[in-house]
């Protein structure tokens, strides 16, 4: 294995099987949040954690804000790692952002990869036109003041709204520390390329089966976003989970790992 690349992404490889499934965590989190779905597929598969630069435990040296003024920085990382680690036949599991990350790398290298799993995606955050992603924009330049403002009330603030489910407070903390954990500078470009960025024109292009998971009740990618997306990208179809909350894979893993399980059993 690459020690070079594994030390600058926290890259951790386990499970029985020969076939790879890497899952990308999303904005603010880091591979931890795959802890209750990875592990259900290692009986079959190579599960391939790893983080992005600037979260969890990945080196922040490695950080170039050129290199990610864009998703399709983001998306070299997730090469990278296919080429370095010599992945092929990858199973893609995408959170939020990363979903878009996924199809971007996928769209780029279709060969490498045979399935994108994208779990609460969205092509775009912004209300435009007859296209309702969920944010007017003086929604998202009110949310990126204050998180550069204060970031811990930014997070303290969001973390529970993303998570849904109040009544399971527990979560919604989590998500709160893992954001306050991610480096402000890169937190602050991240966000700013997630809310601000446009992947519609993408969708059409994918050229690989995909799965999309969505929750009944979701701020930040709302059912309507998942629509549009099963509708726009070729091979693909909509999971609809009947939970709230933008981070199933926490608050619903038994229904995830279902979904996923499903789409990796009936899709060609």
């Amino acid at each position: 294995m690459n020690q070079t690349l594994t030390h600058r992404y926290n890259i951790n490889v386990s499970g029985k099987g020969t076939q790879p499934m890497l899952f990308a965590h999303g904005f603010g989190c880091d591979q931890g949040m795959w802890r209750y779905v990875a592990p259900a597929f290692e009986e079959d598969y190579k599960v391939i954690r790893f983080d992005y630069i600037g979260h969890g435990r990945a080196t922040l040296d490695a950080y170039n804000r050129e290199r990610y003024a864009s998703l399709h920085g983001y998306a070299q990382d997730v090469l990278d790692i296919c080429e370095g680690l010599d992945l092929q036949r990858v199973i893609l599991v995408g959170h939020s952002v990363s979903s878009m990350i996924g199809l971007l790398a996928c769209i780029q290298q279709p060969a490498r990869f045979e399935r994108l799993v994208m779990v609460g995606p969205s092509p775009r955050y912004l209300n435009d036109g007859e296209y309702f992603g969920g944010f007017e924009r003086e929604d998202i330049e009110e949310l990126l003041l204050t998180m550069e403002s204060n970031f811990f009330g930014w997070a303290t603030s969001l973390g529970p709204a993303i998570m849904g489910n109040p009544d399971r407070p527990e979560l919604g903390e989590e998500l709160t520390r893992s954001f306050c954990r991610t480096d402000l500078a890169v937190a602050q470009q991240f966000a700013r390329v997630t809310f601000y960025g446009d992947n519609r024109k993408d969708l059409p292009r994918m050229p690989l089966p995909s799965l999309i998971i969505q929750t009944a009740e979701d701020i930040i990618a709302p059912v309507e976003v998942g629509q549009y997306i099963a509708q726009n990208t070729p091979g693909s179809r909509l999971h609809l989970l009947p939970t709230s909350g933008h981070c199933p894979h926490l608050s619903a893993p038994t229904e995830t790992i279902d979904a996923i399980r499903s789409f990796l059993q009936h899709s060609s």
